[in-house]
């Protein structure tokens, strides 16, 4: 089979980043693809434009061959993918992926501030396409691949938290799809269609498979362990410092080279390598990237850290998207419900404010951002990549999106020294210099 990607020329606000650059589940987009179509596909191609695949030169000597093509913001895992492959191989005919719009996980969680599906028919169509005699123009057939949602609710919380909006519960899916348009799609590929979608299979198998069950129980005893503490469900790379103290609860993952201090508690969670977290700090159903430094008491809740950033002590995170190589200061807070009752609003795949149709929502933060100790974010603020905030009178709760005009080191004697890196027009200001 031939993989072939469309690029997605957008880029993702805060961030102002291509979505495939993005990390999701700890890795670049790219890579995710990568690793699960490489069982698939023997070569690859990137195209421009989905028009461009179309050519008769573009394959070359491999014109007719099994090709897989999507666009490179495409977020999906191998159940999704197993699923869509086997049906559309059974057709013999161009498929294209489709979703119902009564799909509760499409319905809640993808389609919200997504720009990427179109409407067709009743259904949705995402940008998958499965050719078993190569890339041809004419109308692919619709697949419809159920997501086998499953309502999971994420913490107990007073009823008036979610009076107009409906229940607190995720649709969790067990096969995943979604389109990255916004940075709130980061947050559901990470959380909802990541963690919780690793938990739920989790104990699918446990209440279908016996043999998985007693394998579970096995290790717990031989270890003298909780069961959500055991081998099976605690996964640990190498070389790796953690104090006795620390409460480990999976399903967690943890990379090579990972200090942990005394008291430290993790849940659910993703820790990539070389991260060091201090003593105290608590991490729950959390994403961590390469690199991460957590000093003290701080504390993620449902949150995604990309790589190489620092969150200070007695720092708090809820339901946060933070970009790469950004410092978030100490006793900052990042709220994520609304006092009043009003829905939450975000930004979509085109920049502009949307219901996000979440009651309960969190900031994001770019990358190359510093963020000053003390602030206070509003839910579902967007603070863009390369700013720095530090707190004052004037500023210390973040009641707006802040964009890298609004920046508070263009006011600093020495903000000459802090450099941007993530311009939206850099690609275009590279090519005018040569």
């Amino acid at each position: 089979m031939i993989k072939i990607s469309i690029k997605d020329p957008r880029y993702i606000y805060p961030f102002n980043d291509h979505a495939r650059d993005l990390r999701v589940l700890n890795k670049p987009l790219w890579l995710h693809q990568s690793d699960l179509l490489s069982p698939y596909a023997r070569s690859e191609r990137q195209a421009d434009t989905l028009e461009e695949i179309y050519a008769p030169d573009f394959l070359m000597g491999e014109r007719d061959k099994e090709s897989i093509v999507f666009r490179e913001n495409l977020f999906f895992d191998e159940f999704y993918l197993k699923a869509f492959l086997e049906e559309a191989r059974r057709r013999k005919h161009p498929c294209r992926a489709a979703f119902s719009p009564e799909d509760p996980s499409f319905k809640q969680h993808a389609l919200p501030l997504s720009t990427s599906y179109t409407p067709s028919g009743g259904i949705y169509l995402a940008d998958l396409w499965y050719y078993p005699d190569g890339p041809v123009p004419e109308e692919a057939d619709p697949v419809v691949v159920d997501l086998q949602a499953r309502e999971i609710g994420y913490y107990h919380v007073p009823s008036y938290m979610a009076t107009q909006q409906g229940d607190l519960t995720f649709q969790v899916p067990r096969r995943a799809l979604i389109a990255i348009d916004s940075w709130v799609h980061i947050f559901i590929a990470d959380m909802v269609f990541g963690l919780f979608s690793r938990g739920a299979r989790f104990e699918d198998r446990l209440e279908k498979e016996v043999f998985f069950k007693l394998k579970i129980l096995g290790h717990a005893l031989y270890e003298g362990r909780q069961i959500l503490q055991s081998s099976p469900l605690v996964k640990i790379g190498k070389n790796c410092n953690i104090d006795p103290s620390v409460i480990i609860h999976g399903p967690t993952t943890i990379g090579n080279n990972v200090t942990i201090g005394a008291g430290v508690v993790i849940e659910n969670s993703l820790i990539g390598s070389n991260v060091n977290i201090s003593q105290g700090s608590q991490i729950m159903l959390s994403v961590v990237g390469d690199g991460t430094f957590l000093p003290f008491r701080s504390a993620l809740f449902m949150t995604t850290l990309m790589d190489n950033s620092m969150v200070a002590q007695n720092t708090c995170l809820q339901m946060c998207v933070i970009g790469r190589n950004t410092f978030i200061g100490a006793g900052t807070t990042f709220t994520d419900f609304n006092l009043i009752p009003s829905p939450i609003h975000a930004l979509n795949g085109n920049g502009e404010l949307e219901i996000s149709d979440r009651p309960v929502l969190g900031g994001c933060v770019g990358h190359n951002c510093r963020l000053g100790a003390g602030l206070v974010i509003s839910p579902a603020r967007a603070i863009e990549s390369d700013v720095v905030l530090v707190s004052s009178d004037t500023r210390r709760v973040i009641t707006h999106n802040v964009s890298w005009e609004d920046s508070d080191h263009h006011q600093l004697k020495a903000g000459h020294l802090h450099k941007r890196l993530y311009s939206p027009q850099r690609e275009k200001e590279k090519q005018e210099t040569w």
